[in-house]
């Protein structure tokens, strides 16, 4: 197939794509960074030597150039988004331009070419509810969503959802929880995985929230599971691509220290954090079914690996 990923130079992306290549098909990337060769990519791609460009996606005159002149796409992957529930706060425009506008640009181009849309939501979306996170429990219970980012990704399914109405397009949810692992670079607004890491090994301090649990989906596991979505593709489906080890967020700060040997005088605790979810336990019983979802590495493994990445990349003795 050939196929489209926006976003395809973030942590998933860039991931998502070596698999989709592996398994031979054709992967074109967009993402707001430049590139060699990147100048004069229309002559460049006629050759089939080119298969990447910058493009913002909330721009519809820059992503529809890429429809025109890089395609026609058999199925768009859309992992571009401004990610983090403090990132949403602090840059909600982007926020805002990137999840909503973004996607509904996505949208109508996939209205008029018709491609099979994967688009990436997140366990956001369940907001306050406290019980196994399932993918119709929307569908039954009234959820708060608790913040920008989690709004914004809601947003985005509704758009979808209207769009299938409206227009028959055929597009598949995927809702990530808490993917961690090598390859997941540091910036503020990471995982708590990817956070908590880094700090440790920098000697910075972090913050450990009592009573806030999570299950952690190692990155590698999660882009074979979504590389596998193309062949079952099911129109209308939504699935969890999350964790078996539901496990709170002390644990996750005992093990990074433990392994790194920091200061435990970095941590604090504080009781709980405001306007975010405290327990994600996830029902991923549907991915298992229909794409083969499978952990293979457990948290511990998981994080011991992230770390001997981390240290290798930030060239930490």
């Amino acid at each position: 197939m050939k196929i489209l990923i926006t976003g395809s130079k973030g942590v998933v992306g860039s991931w998502l794509e070596k698999m989709l290549k592996a398994k031979g098909h054709e992967v074109f990337g967009i993402d707001l960074f430049h590139a060699v060769g990147e100048r004069g990519w229309q002559h460049t791609m006629s050759k089939g030597d080119f298969f990447y460009a910058r493009c913002d996606i909330s721009n519809f005159r820059q992503l529809s150039r890429i429809f025109e002149e890089a395609g026609p796409f058999d199925v768009v992957y859309n992992t571009a988004a401004e990610f983090g529930r403090w990132n949403g706060e602090d840059y909600y425009e982007n926020v805002w331009r990137s999840n909503a506008i973004g996607t509904k640009n996505v949208i109508r181009l996939q209205e008029k070419y018709k491609f099979k849309l994967i688009h990436f939501s997140s366990s956001e979306v369940y907001g306050d509810y406290d019980d196994v996170m399932k993918e119709d429990t929307m569908d039954k219970v009234v959820i708060r969503q608790m913040n920008d980012y989690a709004l914004s990704k809601w947003v985005n399914e509704t758009q979808i959802r209207n769009s299938a109405i409206q227009y028959g397009t055929e597009t598949v949810i995927v809702r990530l929880f808490n993917t961690y692992g090598p390859g997941e670079w540091y910036h503020p607004y990471r995982s708590v995985n990817c956070k908590f890491c880094y700090h440790a090994l920098h000697g910075m301090p972090i913050v450990v929230y009592k009573g806030h649990f999570r299950t952690s989906t190692y990155l590698e596991d999660t882009c074979r599971t979504l590389s596998n979505i193309i062949d079952n593709f099911k129109a209308g489906e939504i699935y969890n691509v999350g964790g078996l080890e539901y496990h709170d967020i002390e644990t996750l700060a005992e093990t990074i220290w433990k392994y790194t040997g920091a200061d435990k005088k970095l941590i604090e605790f504080k009781e709980s954090e405001v306007l975010t979810t405290k327990s994600k336990k996830v029902d991923t019983s549907k991915a298992v079914k229909d794409l083969g979802h499978k952990l293979t590495v457990k948290l511990e493994d998981g994080v011991k690996t992230t770390i001997d990445w981390m240290k290798e990349y930030y060239k930490i003795k």
